[in-house]
């Protein structure tokens, strides 16, 4: 079964939830052999949920404490995604933290996906986003996720869950609960334009 480190929602865990934990030290190279399975969504650009569709959210680039935080939670259940959860279930915490080395040793670019709204309009809406998560999406602490470079389909599905309480952060609910649809594209497209966040490459 292939799996989806965050093919379904970096939707159910805290696309914006910070982690503070104690983690093992990972190794990026037993962390390539473990994410063999993972190619087939995460290293395809473009790749997207069959439903609903949007896409596969990238990973590289993405620090180490909240790729191992994300997977902690679908390992209990706490991020719901069919797959995910059965397969994060079977990871040891030296698993995850492999996992999460090798893929955040991948260089920042800049790999643009389909971006339908205004990113300009979304600069202007994200002031109250720069202290966890910076003012181009480059979190300045690695225990918040960052956003530059990923896919806007990806983030406006994230905010959506927050508005809906699919992703249960009362911090993040709280930010997005007023936001128009036009403002979560906007936000997302500004996001989405930014330099950072990789398709895991075939290193």
């Amino acid at each position: 079964m292939t799996m989806k480190l965050f093919g379904g929602m970096l939707i159910g865990a805290g696309l914006f939830l910070g982690s503070n934990f104690a983690q093992a030290a990972g190794d990026p190279e037993a962390g390539k052999v473990k994410f063999y399975t993972c190619k087939g969504c995460h290293s395809s650009p473009g790749y997207t949920n069959a439903y609903p569709n949007y896409h596969v959210p990238k990973i590289g680039g993405q620090y180490e404490p909240y790729v191992v935080s994300s997977l902690k939670l679908y390992k209990e259940g706490q991020r719901k995604h069919g797959s995910m959860e059965g397969n994060a279930g079977s990871l040891t915490e030296q698993d995850m933290a492999d996992i999460a080395a090798y893929v955040a040793k991948f260089e920042s670019k800049r790999q643009e996906g389909p971006i339908t709204g205004d990113p300009k309009a979304g600069k202007s809406l994200v002031d109250k986003c720069a202290s966890c998560h910076g003012e181009d999406g480059n979190a300045p602490s690695p225990n918040f996720p960052r956003l530059a470079g990923q896919y806007e389909s990806y983030l406006v599905k994230a905010i959506q869950d927050y508005q809906t309480g699919a992703r249960n952060n009362a911090i993040m609910q709280s930010m997005v609960k007023d936001l128009s649809e036009e403002q979560i594209k906007n936000i997302a497209a500004y996001y989405a334009s930014q330099k950072g966040l990789a398709v895991v490459g075939q290193d």
